[in-house]
């Protein structure tokens, strides 16, 4: 029951996230829509900003369990924003309000998680150091961070999907390319 409970204040929260701002949404609106009283709400929530982040929060955790292996960094990428690409209206709420940090930070720790896992087995195989390694986790991390704001903040009204391909199919097999290139340059 406390579970079902829990459950039905994110839904709803949810649901308000795809109706209106962010900043807009109140305990009361919550409460009235899930049909209970407020100390429910506060049992399980101090306010809508720890119910937020844990929304976040588990959102996150549940990418980062799946370990998964990926065969381009394409793949890696749509894992890592499906979550935003699947509540769109409440992405961008939440963009244009006062807690967009937690959005930025929720998506830039997605996107390093997933690039993370496609870059390591090739980084392993090459026997590339570590420190290429990282840099080409954060450079296409920030790269694709950036790219996702732009597309939130445009209203999400373009085809992200065919961009992304677009742009996998331009640098497929660069990150092993470029570990390669490094790897020869240092052995000279």
């Amino acid at each position: 029951m406390a579970q079902e409970t829990k459950q039905s204040i994110v839904n709803t929260f949810m649901q308000l996230l795809n109706e209106k701002s962010f900043d807009k949404i109140t305990v009361t609106d919550i409460v009235s829509r899930c049909g209970i009283n407020r100390n429910t709400f506060y049992y399980y929530y101090q306010d809508i900003y720890e119910l937020l982040e844990e929304i976040f929060t588990d959102e996150t955790d549940k990418i980062i369990k799946k370990h998964q292996h990926y065969d381009t960094w394409v793949e890696a990428f749509y894992l890592a924003v499906g979550f935003a690409r699947l509540n769109k209206k409440a992405i961008y709420h939440i963009f244009n309000s006062v807690n967009r940090q937690i959005l930025e930070d929720y998506l830039y720790k997605v996107i390093v998680k997933n690039l993370t896992e496609y870059v390591n087995p090739i980084a392993e195989e090459l026997n590339a150091d570590d420190e290429d390694k990282e840099a080409l986790i954060m450079f296409y991390s920030s790269a694709l961070m950036y790219m996702t704001l732009q597309w939130i903040q445009s209203g999400m009204k373009k085809n992200f999907s065919e961009h992304i391909d677009r742009l996998g199919f331009l640098l497929d097999g660069n990150i092993k390319h470029a570990l390669e290139k490094r790897i020869a340059e240092k052995n000279n």
